[in-house]
């Protein structure tokens, strides 16, 4: 059973607005996540997050690994010299909790970019990826001239499908036997979401 607060008159009062708020807060959980610019501050934090082996695992083999904390710096002052910024550091609850970020293609594809993004696992299971990969998107359309956001998911990765099920990306192709990760041949699923 509920307990009531003495003053909760059931008539508008502060505990009743109090009980709102937290309401939509539990069911709109966005509140404690945000997006910050990239900084050398977090290099250390950024390194042990990204040196996980359960992350490297989704993530192609030119990261560096392990991933040092100079790795960590010379990615950061990389995206540091880019305006307007593809790439951001995920915070939740005031914790570095992952990133994300667009690589915009070249020539022929250059109206096209690749989203790419990592929660730390200790945030695994908060919908992070799906929040973050929302606010992304609607970024990437607002910011530049791009009209066609892709995303190659490896075939076991399952939870990185959903989020971007969830947020209208749609599964354009399975590239067979596409990719090579840790001595074993996988298919690459082609996620899509168009600037319609």
């Amino acid at each position: 059973m509920e307990a009531k607060h003495p003053k909760d008159s059931g008539n508008g009062s502060v505990s009743d607005h109090c009980k709102a708020t937290l309401r939509d807060r539990q069911q709109n959980k966005k509140f404690n996540m945000e997006f910050r610019q990239y900084s050398l501050d977090y290099a250390d934090t950024f390194a042990q997050m990204r040196n996980n082996p359960n992350v490297l695992d989704n993530g192609y083999d030119k990261t560096p690994n392990p991933f040092t904390k100079q790795d960590a710096i010379d990615f950061i002052n990389i995206q540091l010299d880019k305006n307007p910024s593809q790439r951001f550091f995920i915070f939740y609850d005031n914790e570095l909790a992952g990133e994300i970020g667009i690589t915009i293609q070249d020539d022929v594809h250059r109206l096209c970019a690749e989203i790419g993004y990592f929660i730390a696992e200790p945030f695994w299971g908060k919908g992070l990826a799906t929040q973050a990969i929302a606010k992304m998107t609607e970024y990437t359309f607002a910011t530049f001239d791009i009209v066609r956001i892709v995303a190659g998911v490896f075939d076991f990765n399952n939870a990185s499908m959903k989020a971007l099920e969830k947020n209208g990306y749609y599964l354009e192709s399975i590239r067979k036997k596409a990719v090579i990760k840790k001595g074993q041949i996988i298919d690459d699923y082609i996620w899509v979401k168009l600037n319609d």
